[in-house]
């Protein structure tokens, strides 16, 4: 950065001050959450809410700092990967925890032909709702927030011993198989927090899960699918290098600002959406009188 032009400088500048205010939305929504939140959502909705932050300032960290990139991507990468499950729980938090939700969906099923997984087989059968498939539900999101530290772990200390190299993508290096490997479970992850989505969506819609649910896939698709992008077309040199920066260096570049920019616009989203007191849901027995009310009505 100690070459910037002006142009340049007032860019870092600009980009900065939208992660420093992202940071300042947060811990004033966070300092709200902390007053007016059940002390049971209270740390899950943090958590949740810390993710557009949290990529904002590792990725303004490596646009400041360029060698700190594996570091800030292994901090955003773990943390995101804790944010998958932790939505599933609210999710489940929100109808009421575990028990309330088998109660109110006690002869309900599962629809399990959605993405990312299984969206084109649509004649898989439904799933019962028990506590077995709500534990592999979660399971499913547990085992990339256990795996992903583990795996991002591994390659920067491949890294370090120059076997890793981001952008070598033969069959010999350890970056194809490694990043091949994550890949495999971030889609089995996202498939759960989906297939629960589907089935509480019209129940929690009073609760705004469904502007909850498009920032939470808006978060996936830039961290994951936008940076894959970017470092492919870097790859192919279709991002062209710059001197003295080389083509993987602008594209890396060119990754950090659009996640700053577009964490702060998600930070400041998610403060309206979720900066809101919520009724309790009404339990399944009041809802079953409601019903039976309504039939004797006519």
């Amino acid at each position: 950065s100690a070459g910037l032009d002006l142009p340049g400088r007032f860019l870092f500048a600009i980009l900065t001050l939208m992660m420093l205010i992202s940071n300042l939305v947060f811990i004033e929504e966070a300092v709200y959450i902390y007053k007016k939140i059940p002390s049971s959502k209270r740390s899950i909705i943090i958590w949740i809410n810390a993710a557009a932050p949290v990529i904002a300032t590792t990725s303004c960290i490596g646009m400041w700092i360029p060698r700190s990139t594996m570091f800030t991507d292994f901090a955003a990468a773990v943390f995101f990967a804790i944010v998958i499950h932790k939505f599933l729980m609210m999710m489940i938090k929100e109808c009421g925890g575990q028990k309330m939700l088998l109660r109110r969906f006690e002869n309900g099923r599962f629809k399990i032909s959605t993405g990312p997984c299984c969206c084109c087989c649509l004649c898989l059968p439904r799933v019962r709702i028990s506590r077995r498939t709500l534990f592999w539900l979660k399971l499913g999101t547990f085992q990339f927030a256990c795996f992903r530290p583990v795996l991002m772990f591994l390659s920067i200390v491949l890294w370090t011993n120059g076997n890793y190299t981001l952008y070598n993508l033969s069959p010999k290096g350890a970056a194809i198989w490694i990043n091949c490997f994550v890949g495999v479970l971030t889609i089995i992850a996202l498939w759960p927090v989906s297939i629960m989505f589907l089935q509480v969506r019209s129940l929690l819609t009073c609760k705004k899960i469904i502007p909850k649910f498009a920032l939470y896939q808006f978060i996936v698709i830039l961290n994951n699918l936008q940076t894959s992008i970017i470092n492919i077309l870097a790859k192919q040199r279709i991002i062209p290098c710059a001197p003295p920066l080389s083509s993987s260096a602008r594209g890396a570049y060119i990754t950090q600002q659009l996640l700053i920019m577009e964490m702060f616009l998600i930070t400041l989203f998610s403060r309206v959406v979720y900066r809101r007191r919520y009724d309790d849901l009404e339990p399944p027995e009041c809802m079953a009188e409601e019903a039976g009310d309504n039939k004797q009505i006519p």
